[in-house]
C-alpha cells in the first residue's frame, strides 16, 4: 500500500504541467494549445501519439512486451465558459474562461502516468492514454466514439476518473452499476394572445399556462415514478415578455431531465409530454417542444469496478476505498465510451475541507494539487494490476 514512488518524484513537475494548462483554459472543441502540450510530453515520453479525433483529442500509444492485451485510460481536456475568481498567479488568462471543473488535473494525473509506465515498463501489453476534447455540454467523448476510437485503439476496457470535492485527498469511491444520469436537454415555446395587463380577457396569457407547466412538471417523479427510483426534472429557464403592462405573445421554458435507468428516462420523458399537450390545450395556446436525449446514464460494469477498487486498494489500502457512493444526478459523456466497452468510471477525491472542498462548476474552483501523484499512481496500478508482465510471455 504506497503511492508510486517514481511519480511522487515527479510531483512538482506534474504541478508545473497543470499550473500551465490552468492557466489557459480552452473551451470545447477549440483545445488548440492543450492538446499540443499533452502531444509533446507524450512525444517526449517516447509514445506513439494520434491526433485529430474530435478535432482537438489526442491518443498516445504506449506498447510493451509481447500480450495482445490493451486497455484504454481515459481524461479530458476542456474548461468552461465561467470567469475565475482565483487570484493565484497560474489563474486563467482568458477572460471568461476557467478550468472550473478539475480537467487540468485529470489530464494531469494521465500524463503522470503516462511517464511513469513508460519509464518502468511493468507491465505486458498495450495502453491508449485517450485525452477527449469537449466533455462539458457537448459530448466530444460521442464524437470520439463516432469517429472510430476503438476501431483505431481497440481496448477489452476502458476507464475513466474525476475528482471529487467533499472526499479526502487519499480516498477513492468506485460504485457498480449507474455511477452518472442521462441528461435530457428540453426547450418549450408557448405562444398565446398578447393584450394589454389591464385587459388579460383581450388575450390568451402564455405565463399562466407556462406556470401551470412549471408546477405540473414538479409532480412527474413525485407522483409517476417508483419511489425508490430517481429521476429529477428541473425547469432552468423562464423568459417572457419585457414590459410592466403588457401580456407578452409568447413564453419559453427551459430545462433537463434526469434518470439513472432507462425505464425511468422513458418514463418522465412520456409523463413531461403528457403534462405539456395536456395544459397547453386546456389553455388553448400552440407549443413548440424540442426534446433532445442528450447523454445516456454513465454504468459501471461489475467486473471493471471491482478491477480498479482492487487497484485503488493497492495505492491507498481498503479503508479508503468508498464502495457506496450513491450515483449523481450530474452526466458524464464518458457514458458513450462504457456503451462501446466494458469499463469504469471512478472518483478522486479532492479534499474534503480548505480549497479542495470547494465545488466544481464554481468560479473559486481549484484541482487540489495534492490530489495528483494520488490519481497518477491509480492509474499506473491498474495498468499494471490488468496487464501483468507474465500474462503475454
Amino acid at each position: 500500500m504506497a503511492l508510486k514512488s517514481g511519480i511522487l518524484d515527479i510531483h512538482d513537475e506534474m504541478i508545473r504541467w497543470r499550473h500551465d494548462i490552468h492557466a489557459h483554459p480552452e473551451t470545447a472543441f477549440e483545445e488548440f494549445r492543450t492538446a499540443d502540450r499533452v502531444a509533446g510530453l507524450l512525444q517526449s515520453f517516447g509514445l506513439e501519439v494520434h491526433r485529430g479525433l474530435a478535432k482537438t483529442g489526442v491518443v498516445g500509444t504506449l506498447k510493451v512486451g509481447a500480450s495482445n492485451r490493451a486497455i484504454g485510460l481515459r481524461a479530458d481536456l476542456d474548461a468552461l465558459d465561467i470567469h475565475e475568481e482565483n487570484d493565484f498567479d497560474y489563474a486563467s488568462k482568458h477572460p471568461g474562461k476557467m478550468h472550473a471543473c478539475g480537467h487540468d488535473g485529470h489530464t494531469t494525473m494521465l500524463l503522470g502516468a503516462a511517464w511513469y509506465l513508460a519509464e518502468s515498463k511493468r507491465f505486458s501489453g498495450t495502453v491508449h492514454f485517450i485525452f477527449q476534447p469537449a466533455e462539458e455540454n457537448v459530448a466530444g467523448g460521442r464524437v470520439m466514439v463516432e469517429e472510430g476510437l476503438f476501431d483505431l485503439f481497440p481496448v477489452e476496457a476502458v476507464y475513466g476518473m474525476h475528482n471529487s470535492p467533499g472526499i479526502a485527498v487519499g480516498k477513492f469511491a468506485v460504485q457498480t452499476g449507474p455511477a452518472m444520469a442521462a441528461a435530457d436537454m428540453w426547450e418549450l415555446e408557448i405562444t398565446g394572445k398578447g393584450s394589454h395587463g389591464a385587459h388579460p380577457h383581450h388575450g390568451v396569457d402564455p405565463i399562466v399556462t407556462a406556470s401551470e407547466i412549471v408546477t405540473a412538471l414538479q409532480r412527474i417523479v413525485g407522483r409517476s415514478i417508483h419511489p425508490m427510483k430517481a429521476g429529477v426534472v428541473s425547469v432552468t429557464q423562464f423568459t417572457a415578455g419585457n414590459s410592466f403592462n403588457v401580456i407578452p405573445e409568447s413564453a419559453t421554458l427551459r430545462g433537463t431531465c434526469r434518470a439513472h435507468e432507462p425505464e425511468i428516462r422513458d418514463q418522465i420523458e412520456a409523463r413531461f409530454r403528457q403534462i405539456i399537450n395536456g395544459v397547453c390545450a386546456a389553455h388553448g395556446v400552440k407549443f413548440r417542444l424540442d426534446y433532445q436525449a442528450r447523454y445516456p446514464a454513465t454504468i459501471n460494469t461489475a467486473e471493471e469496478a471491482e478491477r480498479a477498487a482492487r487497484a485503488a486498494a493497492s495505492i491507498v489500502g481498503e479503508a479508503n476505498v468508498i464502495r457506496e457512493l450513491p450515483p449523481s444526478m450530474g452526466a458524464e459523456d464518458f457514458a458513450w465510451m462504457l456503451q462501446d466497452r466494458p469499463g469504469c468510471y471512478v472518483r478522486v477525491g479532492n479534499g474534503s475541507e480548505g480549497h479542495g472542498s470547494c465545488v466544481v462548476h464554481n468560479p473559486r474552483y481549484d484541482f487540489n494539487d495534492d490530489a495528483l501523484p494520488y490519481g497518477a499512481s491509480f492509474w499506473a496500478a491498474l495498468v499494471e494490476q490488468e496487464l501483468l508482465l507474465e500474462s503475454g510471455g
